[in-house]
């Protein structure tokens, strides 16, 4: 919530994936734009409703009703979610130096916990996700998730 999502936000609001969301029976979107520029308007239609908000105190109650997660790759919005038990979808910012995200992604991908892509990638990945195929990681070890993740950025061999 610190910072701008415009391209994540544009990527989601582009026609092609909401049309998308909407066929694979998402009837709500909740966007949360930061500090960003892209303000789109909410709506709400007889079959779908835009929300959005800048920021909250906590994301637990968004987090709760959700049935899907499109994040960027934070490692506390990655962390949060999954501990949810919530799918996600994550959307890497390419423009990062030195992308940690990439890498955290990537991971947690291979783990089998997360899917992810780019912008341009997300209503490709949005048509062919199996969210079945997702396996639950199991919370309550911050330990574990701090040492992967100083593994991740390159702070631990």
């Amino acid at each position: 919530g610190t910072t701008s999502f415009d391209d994540l936000i544009a990527c989601v609001l582009a026609h092609d994936s909401l049309q998308i969301i909407q066929s694979l029976g998402y009837n709500r979107l909740v966007l949360q734009i930061g500090r960003g520029k892209v303000v789109p308007e909410p709506f709400s239609t007889e079959s779908f409703t835009l929300d959005i908000y800048r920021y909250k105190d906590s994301l637990k109650e968004d987090l709760q009703k959700a049935d899907l997660v499109i994040s960027h790759a934070g490692a506390g919005s990655c962390l949060e979610t999954l501990e949810k038990r919530k799918p996600l979808i994550v959307v890497i910012n390419e423009r990062l130096m030195n992308n940690h995200q990439l890498k955290l992604a990537k991971q947690l991908h291979k783990d089998g916990h997360l899917f992810y892509c780019t912008c341009s990638m997300l209503p490709g990945l949005l048509q062919s996700m199996d969210l079945s195929t997702l396996k639950c990681f199991l919370p309550g070890q911050p330990e574990k998730f701090s040492a992967f993740l100083d593994k991740v950025v390159g702070l631990q061999k």
